[in-house]
């Protein structure tokens, strides 16, 4: 099965190694991206939530593109945005936005041009955790970035939460700035679904999305060619406690405290990349449908969505293409050299951007 993560903090401290402000291992994010790999991540969407985290994020990949040792060149992307509890970092101390907004706009335009900057965002509204930020000063950034969207063709990675109805009358009134987008981490109700849905957008569902009975049959309801995945590592974990959890099938990995940090396990309690696979096998657990079906359906939406042109390219069925090139790969290679599925997806990964002439059967 292959995946695309469609939101990961990656510029978070605890792939540094940092947890709560203490420091208890080394940095290995590296480790974590190349686990990634193996277990079939072609794609990881890196989450950005200021000014800052969006520069963080295109240092991480421009280090990883020119590191060939680290992992294949093309596996992280980054979006550019602020994040709702951040909006009040988009305005000077005398209330000006020009400065902040100028330099978003200033790399979303390097960056895509190189091909790291792939959405705007994470933007959106929160209404859970106003002590970060208040309601109005959200909103007024929120608009700043929506209007923002219209100088970019660019899909929007999406926050809404507990906000009343504020998010989707927002959206709507800004709806022609931008061509799609996806309200990632969701856990609204089932109304708030359907009227997100009635505005052409993606669902975003992780395991924040799949904690009680009432997540699980909103989940049940969404249309399957909506929804993408994502871990939203290393938050958002499918723990023991939560209605999807008995619907992990294979994909329950070994995992150590990390005052006893070991690389070859992940840590406890931190999500990453490679969980996703359990977000697959609970949303084919509790809608009733085939593994199969669902991995190569919200790949393919993922791939539509963020990689649009390469999508195309590719075929109604980028899941099968990508699929067969792995096989391919290993056709080809499997008297010669390294026929590791992690070589595989490297050539998976550079198909996806069309940085290789292969022609592949479909």
């Amino acid at each position: 099965y292959l995946f695309i993560d469609i939101a990961a903090n990656l510029t978070d401290g605890m792939f540094s190694g940092m947890y709560n402000g203490t420091s208890r291992h080394a940095p290995d994010l590296n480790v974590v991206v190349r686990r990634a790999l193996d277990c079939g991540v072609i794609r990881t969407v890196i989450c950005s939530g200021s000014l800052t985290d969006s520069i963080e994020s295109l240092k991480l990949i421009d280090k990883q593109r020119s590191k060939m040792d680290f992992i294949p060149g093309s596996m992280l992307y980054s979006t550019v945005g602020v994040h709702p509890t951040r909006a009040s970092e988009l305005f000077t101390d005398n209330g000006d936005s020009k400065e902040i907004i100028d330099r978003l706009t200033k790399l979303i335009e390097v960056g895509i041009k190189d091909e790291r900057v792939i959405a705007i965002g994470e933007c959106g509204l929160d209404y859970d955790r106003t002590q970060f930020c208040d309601i109005e000063t959200q909103k007024k950034g929120f608009g700043l970035q929506l209007e923002m969207a219209k100088l970019f063709e660019l899909p929007l990675l999406l926050h809404n939460r507990n906000t009343n109805g504020d998010f989707t009358r927002m959206i709507s009134d800004y709806r022609q700035n931008f061509s799609t987008g996806v309200v990632h981490s969701f856990t609204g109700d089932l109304s708030e679904m359907k009227s997100l849905i009635d505005l052409d957008l993606y669902i975003g569902i992780n395991g924040c999305s799949l904690k009680t009975n009432e997540n699980v049959e909103v989940v049940k309801s969404i249309p399957l060619d909506r929804i993408v995945i994502e871990t939203d590592c290393p938050y958002c974990e499918i723990r023991p406690s939560h209605v999807g959890y008995s619907y992990i099938q294979n994909s329950r990995l070994e995992s150590r405290d990390k005052k006893k940090y070991d690389s070859e396990y992940l840590v406890k309690g931190r999500t990453e990349p490679c969980h996703i696979r359990q977000v697959a096998e609970v949303l084919s657990g509790v809608r009733n449908e085939s593994l199969r079906l669902v991995t190569s359906t919200v790949f393919n939406n993922a791939a539509k969505l963020f990689f649009p042109n390469e999508a195309q390219a590719m075929g109604s069925n980028p899941f099968e293409t990508s699929t067969n090139a792995i096989y391919l790969y290993q056709q080809e290679s499997s008297n010669t050299f390294l026929p590791e599925l992690s070589l595989a997806l490297w050539l998976v990964s550079d198909i996806l951007i069309g940085s290789k002439p292969w022609k592949l059967e479909t």
